[in-house]
């Protein structure tokens, strides 16, 4: 059975979701997908999508540090975007969070995200190795 966690690090669920999940033997690591928003709850770099897409990353690797994981850990990313050119200018900052092997990605452009402000969404996947993995608190 899946065990579902919220870290503290990150801003708080306001809505029916967690914003992780162990599956299996506690190495497969589902993550909800991440907006831009700070430990507040308030939007960070409202329509920017360089600023936002940082921010999101930081709360992927945040999410993921809470139970053992790095970035390197991560499999797959879902990236959701209002603008697909402006997103296109992320690469460098990508580059920050991930090294080669890149993460498998899937990039969809969508009208709009969850709040007017938000200009990008992540959700991940990754596998935090045994010797690492601690279970959520």
């Amino acid at each position: 059975m899946p065990r579902f966690f919220n870290p503290p690090t990150v801003w708080k669920p306001f809505g029916a979701f967690s914003m992780g999940a162990v599956q299996g033997d506690g190495r497969i690591v589902h993550l909800k997908g991440q907006v831009p928003l700070g430990l507040d709850g308030q939007v960070v770099g409202r329509g920017d999508m360089q600023i936002q897409t940082r921010k999101v990353l930081e709360n992927i690797r945040d999410v993921l540090a809470h139970v053992g994981g790095e970035m390197k850990d991560v499999i797959s990313l879902t990236h959701y975007v209002t603008d697909i050119r402006a997103f296109m200018t992320t690469g460098p900052i990508r580059k920050e969070f991930f090294a080669e092997p890149h993460p498998t990605t899937t990039t969809v452009e969508v009208a709009r995200l969850y709040h007017r402000d938000v200009v990008v969404e992540i959700t991940a996947v990754a596998e935090v190795p045994r010797e690492r993995f601690k279970e959520p608190a």
